[in-house]
């Protein structure tokens, strides 16, 4: 089989001009093209089986860019496997291939600038890449970026994976992106689907969009431990935590811990603890159970003039407090590793196969907000 004359003229016409980004729509049997004058299409004439006719004009689009008909499947991978899709000529000729692969293989380059993010979106608008694209500063903070956000806050109603839902939650929730009522109305959303919640964790942890109520020890030891905050970390992280703000994060934490659903869930909610109080961690051990963290407290307990010595110096009646600050700092994934990597269960079946973990992490919690009642 050949390309229709007809097929074959109209594609050489529309090559032979400033072609910045090609689209394939399978099901329309059309070529988009992005050019200087704006968008062009050929409408294709298939003479036999469509799948084949569409390799011919993949087939045509590679002998044009790379000057070899059969060299697209072995250039793709060179580029995406191997790291050589770097300079601005290598990711422009990958735009012009036709093939959704090589867009991904763009959006997943570090050195994407503005204007190859732009075609890059124009070629392949999906979710995948809207994430990708949006995780890179230089696309957040523009006109794309907003672009990119409204795409995904319409798409995330149809996600269907936890991980992909709480990416988009927390993409969209960088500054500037969504308007206060946008992400109002998101955060709603999360009482019916609770990964998103944990977006909003990940992303503002002391700007989430509700009301919260401070602890009433909030006030007593703002004043006793003011000063001590200044230079002590773990007595900063322990105002922190009392303010409106930090009983909120604490409150939401926690519900999510007590309904989460699947595996992923569980894993981001584990990195959302850990970088609120990454600041107080105090070592960088992958603590793999509980034991292991209580051994590692009691060693803070016996070091004289680390922070946690310092708080206690100054106000040991409120050991509890600092206790579960400092235990709940060195959760993380690798927490629940041993017991996630033991079993694909998912809901109930996993939250009680947890509870050795979340049972302990719940009561730091519970320590640090009274107003946690699950």
């Amino acid at each position: 089989m050949q390309l229709s004359n007809e097929d074959l003229l109209r594609l050489n016409v529309l090559l032979r001009q400033n072609v910045k980004a090609i689209r394939i729509d399978e099901s329309r049997l059309t070529v988009h093209a992005l050019t200087d004058k704006g968008e062009a299409k050929v409408t294709l004439n298939p003479n036999g089986r469509e799948e084949l006719y569409l390799r011919l004009v993949r087939e045509l689009l590679s002998t044009h860019v790379l000057g070899s008909p059969g060299g697209y499947p072995v250039y793709i991978r060179r580029w995406t496997r191997m790291g050589q899709a770097r300079d601005k000529e290598s990711l422009e000729k990958l735009l012009l291939l036709g093939e959704p692969e090589a867009v991904t293989a763009v959006v997943h380059a570090p050195e994407l600038n503005r204007e190859i993010a732009t075609r890059a979106w124009w070629s392949y608008p999906n979710a995948d890449n809207a994430r990708q694209l949006l995780a890179k500063p230089l696309v957040a903070n523009t006109d794309l970026g907003r672009e990119l956000a409204e795409f995904l806050l319409e798409f995330l109603p149809f996600e269907a994976e936890a991980k992909a839902m709480i990416d988009s939650v927390r993409l969209v929730l960088q500054p500037n992106l969504l308007s206060a009522k946008a992400i109002d109305t998101l955060w709603k959303r999360g009482r019916r689907k609770q990964a998103y919640f944990i977006g909003f964790l990940q992303a503002v942890p002391d700007a989430l969009p509700e009301a919260g109520r401070a602890s009433p020890l909030h006030n007593e030891l703002q004043s006793k431990l003011a000063p001590l905050a200044q230079t002590n970390p773990l007595a900063a992280a322990l105002l922190r935590t009392l303010s409106p703000q930090g009983q909120l994060f604490f409150k939401t934490a926690a519900n999510v811990m007590d309904k989460i659903a699947s595996q992923e869930a569980v894993v981001e909610l584990m990195a959302a603890l850990a970088n609120y109080l990454s600041d107080i961690r105090p070592d960088a051990k992958h603590y793999r159970s509980i034991e292991e963290i209580e051994a590692r407290i009691a060693i803070e307990y016996e070091t004289q003039g680390c922070p946690y010595h310092q708080c206690l110096d100054c106000m040991v009646e409120y050991q509890a407090l600092f206790n579960a600050l400092l235990r709940l700092s060195m959760a993380s994934e690798f927490l629940v590793a041993p017991i996630l990597g033991r079993t694909d269960a998912i809901g109930s079946v996993m939250r009680r196969r947890l509870e050795p973990v979340t049972q302990p992490l719940m009561t730091a919690m519970r320590t640090l907000n009274t107003q946690i009642k699950v």
